[in-house]
């Protein structure tokens, strides 16, 4: 069983002199899915190879340029996560990549182990698609800037999400821990959360879906991560009055990328 200890992450427990955050699959104690953030000072540059993974640069603020032996792209970026949505670059295996930035901010490296080398790609953000899930205390707002069905990567999924204040989301409690084809896919999970305010906090929930599977009831505050290797995740709750923000980074062993779940069977209203 995962303990809940290897499970939450707090924010600064991976952090290095490059990385306020560092989750590779090692330390997640899986094979596929990763997230680094970066701060960069203004007029700073951040570089790395990019392995054998795929990568999208993602700002959580300010705005960058993004290059790689073949290509450059600009990012204008956003204030804050909670201001809109951003554009975003796809950086593929086998590269180096240098992210530079003149005014400074913060920026998501989300990245997934892979086999193909796909090309370099700007993602703007008017492409974005934007979902209104659920309904009353149970809407979020859903940025499928990569999900499977709107840009295309070998094995990344990664989408973000806000949940207004007061409300819960990832609800029902839904799962994608097995191979089924058609109804169920397996993948490992990266929540990566901020929150509005300075004293603002949430909640997320992991419950076993198997006898030793995952369990975490974790208060989660800006710039802390909680991993989803296996079992039932959500609720997501976000406080009264403080909207919350996460980034889910999704990536796993299936030859098709695709997002299939499964909701807890005693929890299927309110989708």
């Amino acid at each position: 069983m995962t303990t809940n200890k290897e499970l939450y992450v707090p924010k600064g427990a991976t952090a290095d002199a490059h990385h306020v955050l560092d989750i590779g699959p090692e330390r997640a104690g899986w094979a596929h899915a990763g997230l680094r953030i970066v701060e960069l000072a203004p007029g700073g540059t951040h570089t790395f190879a990019t392995g054998d993974s795929e990568w999208i640069v993602l700002p959580l603020t300010g705005g960058c340029t993004v290059r790689t032996e073949q290509e450059e792209f600009q990012l204008l970026g956003r204030e804050s996560v909670f201001a809109s949505v951003t554009d975003f670059a796809y950086a593929p295996r086998d590269a180096r990549v240098q992210i530079a930035s003149g005014a400074g901010g913060r920026f998501a490296l989300a990245g997934a182990r892979c086999e193909r080398r796909l090309p370099a790609r700007y993602g703007p953000a008017p492409e974005v698609p934007m979902e209104e899930r659920g309904s009353g205390n149970r809407l979020r707002h859903v940025r499928n800037f990569a999900s499977a069905d709107a840009f295309a990567c070998d094995k990344l999924i990664a989408v973000e999400v806000i949940t207004p204040g007061g409300n819960w989301s990832s609800y029902p409690p839904h799962k994608h821990d097995e191979h089924r084809p058609g109804e169920e896919s397996e993948l490992e999970e990266i929540y990566y959360f901020e929150i509005d305010g300075p004293h603002g906090y949430g909640y997320q929930r992991v419950s076993p879906s198997r006898e030793g599977g995952s369990d975490l009831l974790a208060e989660v505050r800006t710039g802390d991560v909680v991993l989803v290797p296996d079992g039932w995740h959500g609720p997501s709750i976000a406080q009264p009055g403080h909207d919350m923000y996460y980034l889910n980074v999704m990536a796993g062993p299936g030859e098709t990328r695709e997002w299939r779940i499964c909701f807890h069977p005693d929890h299927t209203e309110g989708y």
